[in-house]
């Protein structure tokens, strides 16, 4: 059974392993991909698009190899973007459909004020019937502020829109127990309850696509942690997506396991939260099994420094990542009151803003998808 499957709003990431051709992008993949998007928009679906491949159409205008320095990577992500939204236009303005790019960096996911706008822009944009085409920044991310790939944009993508599904459009036609490639008799695995049991079989992928599986692994379990399901597909295989919705056991689906919304599944997406503190066994079992605020006298460490309302990682004392929230106290604050009773908090610091440190209303668990 794979609930998700009739979801009203979806986000479909394409590799650039599906749209490269052999000298530059697959006009008749992309005609097929935009004819099937086509189809959901008429049955009343919302699509939004994630795209790579704008460094594969670069690379094909200049003939160049792909580059392994940033700043020419980057420089042919300027060349190939424009190639690549046109070619998109040029689909689907065959089916009356308006494109719109959109691109993105981490930094804009990671200030809420901004991850509020891209949203509002992206919902208006909805509104307006056009099909959002989104795609990381490439031409001014550097390693710092990047996803690392489309996959992991895809499914952050996916929770700042609240779809109810995300689809991995592939080279692969499906998860497998074993590579394929080295074992021919490898079976596939059409679903998967939780992502963290299949990790171990991430592999490299094709080498225009910087993914691999474990990349899609990774994004499956972070959509999953928000509630949304993921459906990996072989993209280039003709009408495989308006079958698979229609229920084709195709390719693999990864059931979801939490719901979180709004701000939860913001925190929940940040790649880097801007410091860390680590918690003692108490104070773990406390918000795991109770749902409890994070309180200073649970606190062992503080790493990092970070200003009052700024996002935190939450930590054991083994290094397990527990979840990520909103510090109600600056690093240094909670490094004189950490270890301390609540009630001590003004007499350390002569104010209190509040009881908690981490107040669970702004506190999202990262429990195992």
């Amino acid at each position: 059974m794979r609930p998700g499957l009739a979801a009203k709003r979806l986000v479909v990431k394409v590799g650039s392993a599906v749209l490269a051709g052999p000298s530059g992008l697959d006009r008749g993949a992309m005609g097929e991909i935009a004819r099937q998007v086509a189809a959901l928009r008429q049955a009343g679906r919302e699509v939004v698009l994630v795209s790579s491949g704008a460094v594969a159409a670069g690379m094909a205008a200049t003939g160049l190899p792909r580059p392994q320095d940033m700043p020419l990577k980057q420089a042919l992500a300027a060349l190939g973007q424009p190639l690549l939204m046109a070619a998109w236009r040029e689909v689907f303005l065959d089916h009356g459909l308006q494109v719109a790019q959109v691109l993105l960096t981490a930094e804009d996911l990671a200030a809420r004020e901004r991850y509020l706008n891209a949203k509002a822009t992206l919902e208006a944009l909805l509104r307006l019937g056009a099909l959002p085409v989104i795609n990381e920044n490439d031409t001014v991310a550097f390693q710092e502020i990047r996803f690392g790939d489309n996959d992991q944009l895809s499914a952050r993508v996916a929770a700042l829109v609240g779809a109810g599904l995300l689809v991995l459009l592939s080279d692969v036609d499906a998860l497998y127990e074993d590579d394929p490639k080295q074992n021919p008799s490898a079976r596939p695995i059409p679903e998967v309850a939780r992502v963290e049991e299949v990790l171990a079989h991430a592999g490299a992928g094709n080498p225009l696509g910087s993914g691999g599986m474990r990349s899609k692994l990774l994004a499956a379990r972070l959509a999953g942690r928000v509630g949304i399901p993921t459906l990996l597909l072989p993209g280039r295989r003709p009408g495989v997506l308006l079958e698979a919705l229609a229920g084709a056991p195709l390719g693999t689906y990864f059931h979801a396991q939490r719901r979180y919304r709004g701000e939860k599944a913001w925190l929940l997406g940040l790649l880097r939260p801007r410091g860390e503190l680590v918690l003692d066994a108490g104070a773990v079992r406390a918000l795991k099994e109770r749902g409890a605020s994070l309180l200073p006298a649970g606190i062992k460490a503080v790493r990092g420094r970070f200003g009052r309302g700024e996002a935190v990682r939450l930590l054991s004392e083994a290094g397990e990542e527990v979840g990520v929230g909103l510090a109600n106290y600056a690093s240094e604050e909670i490094e004189r009151i950490r270890g301390r009773k609540s009630a001590e908090i003004e007499e350390v610091l002569g104010y209190r803003y509040t009881e908690e440190v981490v107040h669970r209303d702004h506190l999202a668990l990262k429990e195992e998808a």
